[in-house]
């Protein structure tokens, strides 16, 4: 079991074979989609620089909570249900029995990246508005997002990947590099909501949201093994998810802000503290 986790969480981090310039080319594409999909929440980077520490820190807290918390989580789950049921009833009813470690995952990453978030909330005297919550969330999110995004990326190069599969498999070719940009959104769109309901004094509440439709993202592979969609349909499954929570998270982020005529955005209703400055 140690072994496993350890070796979860080196396959990061070791690459063997792997040119340099593809992991350059790895981390420069995480960096692009984490980019395109934070961009429009405007986060203050320059002048809120504590940021650039809840995002680093999501990346690597987050990736130590999979190794270490998740996967023996799900390791032990799956023994409790085959002690239970047999591995063709498990098959069988995978429609329900793939929910509990599915939900593992979306309880251990979504809490992963919320605790830089409560962290940065503490340390600057629970003082963050709703807007400035969600921020902080977003950037927790894209600090996981793209760290998790260049792992892909690599592990699709390290396969021997080259554009002579686009040539040949076309769209299909590309499968990977489009799920991970739009996963990367959803990161970046489900942590905003947990943040923004932190700083509401709904924290918990909008931790199991995020939590559950982290879940539900993932619950794709279930539809994909049980044979309900097919690989491109669960990316577009994948991409839906991600493009509707990324709506809902934009949407809270502007209501409520209005834009002077020199293009600078401002609060309706100012509030004292942290959060906000945010344009």
């Amino acid at each position: 079991m140690l072994q496993q986790m350890i070796d979860v969480f080196t396959s990061a981090f070791h690459f063997p074979g792997l040119s340099g310039w593809l992991i350059l080319l790895a981390i420069f594409l995480g960096i692009v989609f984490g980019a395109i999909w934070l961009a429009p929440y405007l986060p203050p980077l320059l002048k809120k620089r504590g940021l650039w520490i809840v995002g680093i820190t999501s990346a690597f807290l987050t990736w130590i909570g999979i190794a270490f918390i998740q996967v023996p989580l799900q390791r032990w789950t799956g023994q409790a249900l085959n002690y239970f049921w047999d591995v063709r009833t498990l098959t069988q009813w995978l429609f329900l029995t793939g929910i509990p470690q599915i939900l593992l995952s979306g309880l251990v990453q979504e809490g992963s990246k919320l605790v830089p978030v409560v962290f940065y909330w503490w340390r600057n005297n629970w003082k963050f508005t709703p807007q400035f919550g969600l921020i902080a969330g977003a950037v927790s999110g894209a600090g996981f997002g793209i760290f998790e995004a260049v792992w892909v990326h690599n592990t699709i190069f390290a396969t021997g990947w080259n554009w002579m599969y686009v040539e040949a498999g076309g769209f299909v070719a590309l499968l990977g590099f489009w799920e991970r940009f739009f996963c990367v959104g959803f990161h970046i769109s489900a942590s905003a909501l947990a943040g923004y309901g932190l700083a509401k004094g709904l924290g918990w509440q909008f931790y199991l949201i995020a939590s559950v439709l982290h879940a539900a993202t993932n619950y794709s592979i279930v539809l994909l093994q049980k044979g309900l969609l097919t690989s491109v349909q669960t990316e577009f499954y994948i991409a839906g998810l991600a493009l509707a929570i990324t709506a809902v998270a934009l949407w809270l982020r502007w209501r409520g802000i209005k834009t002077t005529e020199e293009g600078v955005a401002v609060d309706y209703q100012p509030q004292k503290g942290f959060g906000v400055d945010v344009s």
